[in-house]
């Protein structure tokens, strides 16, 4: 696989990312990381699953630096990051929810964007200070999307999930534990992993039947209402992407200065 690279540590896969330095994704990326789950899931000798990433970032979501909006390749279909009107992205995304077996996700770096959504498809993450969380749609002039109006409102509460929604803030590590956004927050980058093969060999440890059972049971209907959240996310994406604040907001993410937007 070009854009993973998948280890077994005893009873824990290890899938990394291997896009550095900012593991930006697109659906076939997405597809990857899913094919390396599946895999994963279906071997009786892996027991817990960490996710993890090279580079400076964890996932910065979609690179949209050098793109050109005005053009109209943010509306069409494909698998481009901005040509998500095939919904070939999100279909791919789903696949990472349906694994039994538990995820952890080492986020070491930055979480951005579509990098949160794939960091909250993890049942645990683990972080350290430097690690940076934002939720950055409405900056950029779009609707959130990889089923982030459902993962984080379920992980952080409705109040914390419209701040970061609304502001497309940036938090730390640290204030990500503290909201339930993050699970650990230990001291350090190259500590972060480390911590996330521990909790997956503690894991590992369980009984694996039951342990998988037991994810199931809590994930309920979990799927379908994912998938109402993505089918709804991709019908807002495609409707504002047609915006001109879409545009201002992707050109000024590509050329490094504030967005102006006129709500049109």
């Amino acid at each position: 696989m070009a854009g993973v690279e998948v280890e077994h540590e005893g009873l824990v896969g290890v899938v990394e990312l291997r896009r550095p330095p900012h593991n930006f994704f697109d659906a076939g990326l997405i597809g990857e990381i899913a094919t390396a789950f599946e895999a994963l899931d279906a071997d009786p000798d892996c027991r817990a699953i960490v996710l993890a990433a090279e580079g400076r970032s964890f996932c910065a979501g979609a690179d949209f630096s050098g793109q050109r909006p005005d053009t109209g390749s943010f509306s069409g279909g494909g698998d481009g990051p901005g040509s998500i009107g095939a919904g070939s992205l999100y279909h791919e995304a789903l696949r990472l929810f349906a694994i039994a077996t538990p995820v952890i996700a080492a986020v070491h770096g930055p979480a951005i964007g579509g990098g949160l959504g794939l960091a909250l498809v993890a049942d645990f993450r683990v972080t350290c200070p430097e690690a940076r969380w934002s939720a950055n749609f409405a900056r950029l002039g779009f609707h959130p999307g990889f089923a982030l109006t459902a993962t984080l409102p379920e992980l952080v509460g409705g109040q914390h999930a419209r701040r970061l929604f609304y502001t497309g803030a940036r938090i730390d590590g640290r204030e990500a534990a503290a909201i339930g956004l993050a699970d650990e927050c230990v001291d350090d980058a190259p500590a972060v992993r480390a911590r996330s093969l521990e909790l997956a060999a503690e894991i590992a440890a369980s009984a694996p039947l039951v342990v998988r059972s037991v994810k199931r049971t809590l994930a309920g209907d979990r799927i379908a209402r994912l998938r109402a959240a993505t089918d709804h996310e991709l019908a807002e994406q495609v409707r504002l992407l047609a915006t001109d604040d879409a545009r201002e907001g992707i050109a000024a993410y590509a050329e490094r200065r504030p967005a102006v937007f006129h709500a049109r």
